[in-house]
């Protein structure tokens, strides 16, 4: 009798790609709730219409303003020229 191969689906192609898309935006989701965290360790408020923009930004987006957060006195240190893809 031949062996049958057995394909389960998480090993399929399909399911490597959606594990490595909910990685992805995992680490986004951190990123973003870092950010925040940061600019309110420094007593700086962060709006909801700014969280909207955080929660929308990319990881390349994400890591500019978080390296600006570092050294922020207020929020238009962080988020001046924002990117437009970013925008809500």
């Amino acid at each position: 009798m031949a062996r049958r191969q057995i394909n389960y689906f998480f090993n399929s192609p399909v399911a490597q790609q959606v594990r490595e898309e909910g990685r992805v935006e995992g680490r986004e989701e951190e990123r973003a709730r870092m950010l925040v965290a940061i600019l309110e360790w420094r007593g700086i408020e962060v709006p909801a219409v700014v969280r909207e923009m955080v929660d929308m930004a990319d990881m390349d987006i994400l890591d500019c303003w978080a390296e600006r957060a570092v050294s922020a006195t207020c929020l238009d240190d962080v988020m001046h020229s924002v990117p437009r893809r970013a925008q809500p």
